[in-house]
C-alpha cells in the first residue's frame, strides 16, 4: 500500500536532513540549534507555537512544513478546528495562494488527527 502524502513528506524531511547532515553537518547543526532556540521561549505554549507554525507553513506554501507542524501541533494537543482556523489566518494574510495550501493542510489533518465527532 502506498504511503500517505503527508507521511511521505515527513520521510522526505528525514532524508534531506540525513543527506545534508553528512555533507554539511555544521550548517544543519546550526539550523537545528537556531530552531531549538527560537522555539524555546516561555511566553507561548508548545501548542500555540505550533499553531503559529502551521499558519506560517500555509502562508509559505510549504507542504513539508505543513506536514511537520501539523503533526507537532497534534502532539501538543491542537484540535482539528484550531488547525483549520490557523490555516485561515494564513489565508487572510496571504490570499488565494494560501487558500490553495489548505489542501495539504486538510490532507495532514486527515492523516494525523482523528476525525471530529459528529455534533450531538
Amino acid at each position: 500500500m502506498p504511503e500517505s502524502p503527508m507521511r511521505e513528506r515527513l520521510h522526505e524531511i528525514e532524508s534531506l536532513l540525513s543527506t545534508l547532515g553528512k555533507s554539511h553537518p555544521n550548517e544543519v547543526q546550526a539550523f537545528m540549534n537556531f530552531m531549538g532556540k527560537a522555539e524555546s521561549g516561555p511566553a507561548l505554549s508548545g501548542k500555540q507555537k505550533e499553531l503559529v507554525n502551521v499558519a506560517l507553513s500555509v502562508a509559505a506554501q510549504c507542504e513539508w512544513c505543513i506536514a511537520f507542524h501539523v503533526k507537532q501541533a497534534v502532539h501538543a494537543g491542537a484540535k482539528r478546528d484550531e488547525l483549520i482556523e490557523a490555516g485561515f489566518l494564513a489565508v487572510l494574510m496571504h490570499g488565494g495562494p494560501a487558500m490553495m495550501y489548505m489542501t495539504p493542510l486538510l490532507q495532514a489533518l486527515d492523516e494525523f488527527v482523528a476525525p471530529a465527532a459528529a455534533p450531538t
